[in-house]
């Protein structure tokens, strides 16, 4: 299904949030991650959803954390979304029904969480990627793989 949701633009209070970007062509999937991530106690905001590479890399530059899911709108096109957004600087986490398509893992992202995910996993990845990205200590959430 292809589904290309416009971004979102921000308010003044929400400057100082960490901008997440959420990469999953199932609509509902998307959504409910969506409100997920807005309802978290993280600091964060859903800036915009993407269902292939060339919207995700529409958000080059605007987002700091991304979901992203391996099998997209386009094939197979997350683990390169997800080096891609890495080389620019932002906090990738892998969220699919596939880990195994990751193999080791893609170099510079954090890790993949196994769908189907609960409200908590997401909680502690996005506390996990905003404390990396602040270069805090923390603990790798217990159902995410980690690639570092």
């Amino acid at each position: 299904m292809m589904t290309k949701i416009v971004q979102r633009p921000f308010d003044g209070h929400e400057k100082t949030a960490c901008r997440v970007l959420i990469v999953e062509d199932q609509l509902l999937i998307a959504l409910d991650l969506e409100s997920l991530v807005d309802g978290s106690s993280a600091g964060v905001r859903v800036v915009g959803m993407a269902s292939d590479l060339d919207y995700a890399m529409s958000f080059m530059g605007k987002t700091d954390i991304a979901f992203v899911d391996i099998n997209l709108a386009d094939g197979p096109t997350g683990p390169e979304i997800g080096r891609r957004l890495a080389d620019a600087g932002v906090t990738v986490i892998f969220m699919t029904g596939n880990p195994e398509q990751l193999g080791d893992g893609v170099a510079g992202t954090l890790g993949v969480l196994t769908k189907p995910v609960s409200a908590e996993s997401v909680q502690q990845a996005l506390d996990f990627a905003v404390a990396k990205r602040e270069r805090r200590l923390a603990v790798v959430p217990r159902l995410m793989r980690s690639f570092a």
